[in-house]
């Protein structure tokens, strides 16, 4: 079946949710350097491009701590920034790139205090 019918035929019969994965796998493949995080190693340095789904402040040990989830289309990375309350222009619908080392804690794949910057929303 050629690809032009596979790829109508997966918009037609597809969910919104995997719709959107697709692109965002598609949008994140765009990124040079940038690997996907299910495609994740632990304890390496990694760059990864994704959309920022959600933003919470939430002390550690008495230790202000922005939490950020990531999502690529491909899976979610926990983005842990020790010591802040707030870090301007992370919002959730915001796009990004991160690097960092990976790691696991409780099971999800996290990167704390990774470097970071912020890309242009779709249509900016």
């Amino acid at each position: 079946m050629p690809s032009t019918i596979r790829q109508v035929l997966h918009a037609a019969l597809a969910s919104q949710d995997e719709v959107a994965a697709d692109e965002e796998r598609t949008e994140a493949s765009r990124q040079h350097g940038c690997r996907a995080v299910a495609d994740l190693p632990n304890r390496r340095r990694v760059q990864v491009s994704g959309v920022l789904r959600s933003v919470v402040l939430r002390p550690r040990e008495g230790v202000p701590t922005v939490e950020v989830e990531l999502y690529d289309g491909s899976g979610a990375l926990d983005l842990v920034w020790l010591g802040r309350r707030r870090i301007a222009g992370v919002e959730p619908g915001r796009r990004a790139r991160v690097e960092g080392f990976v790691c696991d804690v409780d099971g999800r794949r996290t990167m704390f205090n990774p470097r970071y910057e912020l890309l242009p929303r779709p249509g900016e």
